[in-house]
């Protein structure tokens, strides 16, 4: 119990953002799994450069190593539960008032963990984000991809103003 109120003040108490992250993932995988056929002739044309269109990822960003053998879906389990060990370790390290890389950390871990669902559950990852420009597609994501690069570009931006703060400091 002591250690209750050092747990409140460290980031570890930004993880309602990764739950909150995980929760919508997985609904509206669940939801795009429940009412959308699968594949390109079912895709729902939403805007003249973005569509709904449910498919299967059996690798990871881009379909990387999807055409393996299976073994890749353990690999990318294990990464998933290396990233979110080491992030919930750095969250605790970190004061609570540091918004930016906490809610990074957070933003991460539940991405990492609606992905690690799929993965363990299904088999394979529910993608359904198309973007497009003409007939030149991006590769189809989810939620849990956009936070996962969000996160990531938050961590990059509160390097680089941690730099620009510590460069004037100096001078």
């Amino acid at each position: 119990m002591s250690n209750l109120p050092a747990l409140k003040q460290s980031g570890i108490r930004w993880l309602w953002l990764a739950v909150l992250v995980f929760a919508i993932d997985i609904g509206t995988k669940l939801l795009v799994m429940d009412t959308m056929g699968y594949g390109w002739p079912n895709r729902i044309e939403v805007l003249p450069f973005f569509n709904l269109l449910y498919v299967h990822n059996y690798g990871a960003a881009f379909s990387f190593l999807s055409d393996a053998s299976g073994w890749q879906r353990w690999l990318f389990t294990a990464i998933a539960l290396g990233v979110t060990a080491l992030l919930m370790v750095w969250m605790r390290r970190t004061p609570a008032s540091h918004t930016l890389v906490n809610s990074a950390y957070a933003l991460i871990i539940g991405g990492a963990l609606g992905n690690l669902f799929d993965r363990l559950y299904h088999g394979f990852v529910v993608d359904f984000l198309d973007f497009y420009i003409g007939q030149h597609h991006w590769p189809a994501f989810n939620i849990a991809d956009s936070a996962i690069c969000v996160g990531a570009g938050l961590i990059i931006l509160e390097g680089l103003l941690a730099g620009k703060s510590k460069t004037k400091a100096s001078q």
